[in-house]
């Protein structure tokens, strides 16, 4: 299975990692491998789509210029407590709002050719504005100044 401009299957298979802490028996998981699918499947692995959307392309371009470009996994938890690779994403909004509704998500760096198929993704469909959601003004409650007190000056 070949990727195109906007899609890239791989096979992701995870392991299981039991760590002792103190007196308790500590789960954690691990990627195992990610491979793309014109490999042939390791033992285990789920077949996971990465997919790029046009309106990511900010938050991509964020993630690929990081010295850290991260790729994240996105799993479902079985009944048995077993954690499978459901989707992946380059997309830190993605994985943020996922580990917020407690869904599983793991994250390791991001391969250099995946780093490339995404920079060319944004090339061909145009750099989108990065806007830094902050506050306008910082607020200085003891001494009653900043943007929501304002309007109190002209009343001394």
């Amino acid at each position: 299975m070949q990727h195109t401009e906007s899609q890239w299957p791989m096979y992701v298979s995870l392991k299981k990692i039991e760590k002792q802490v103190g007196r308790w028996t500590s789960v954690q998981w691990e990627v195992d491998q990610i491979l793309p699918a014109t490999h042939a499947a390791p033992e285990g692995a789920t077949l996971v789509l990465l997919e790029l959307h046009k309106d990511e392309r900010g938050s991509y371009r964020i993630n690929i210029d990081m010295d850290n470009a991260m790729l994240y996994i996105v799993c479902d938890e079985n009944l048995e407590g077993d954690w499978i690779p459901a989707a992946l994403s380059a997309d830190q909004n993605v994985a943020a709002g996922c580990l917020e509704g407690d869904t599983p998500v793991l994250n390791i760096p991001m391969p250099q050719a995946i780093a490339c198929w995404i920079e060319a993704f944004i090339t061909r469909h145009g750099e989108v504005e990065i806007r830094a959601h902050r506050r306008q003004k910082h607020v200085n409650r003891r001494k009653n100044e900043g943007p929501s007190t304002n309007h109190l000056a002209g009343n001394s």
